[in-house]
């Protein structure tokens, strides 16, 4: 599964974007995906997950209420949404994808996102 992410830009804090990952390859709906970021100085973190079929998501606390994955199978598409955008959430956003939740080996490049205060 090859991954690109894009959608990422400035945005003014309490505004909203929304993240896409295109996804080539035969298998992308049988595969668990998942978003990560990594601000400036800081390592890579966990943002959210959707199991292959869509039922299951998982977001991690600093986000939960404000970014929402979903995704497009037939499309080979993965979204997040994020609402309420705040200056923290400044950071290059990763698209993964991979056998199960949690299990994530192939990458996309990330997209930068921009809040500002």
């Amino acid at each position: 599964v090859q991954l690109q992410a894009s959608g990422g830009g400035l945005v003014q804090a309490g505004g909203s974007l929304r993240l896409s990952c295109a996804a080539s390859g035969r298998t992308f709906s049988n595969v668990a995906t998942g978003w990560f970021r990594q601000a400036p100085g800081k390592e890579r973190e966990f943002v959210a997950a959707i199991s292959w079929s869509g039922g299951t998501t998982y977001y991690a606390d600093f986000v939960k209420g404000r970014f929402t994955i979903s995704r497009d199978n037939p499309k080979k598409l993965v979204y997040l949404q994020m609402n309420s955008l705040k200056s923290e959430d400044t950071a290059v956003y990763y698209c993964a994808a991979g056998p199960r939740l949690g299990k994530y080996e192939h990458w996309g490049q990330g997209t930068l996102v921009t809040v500002s205060s």
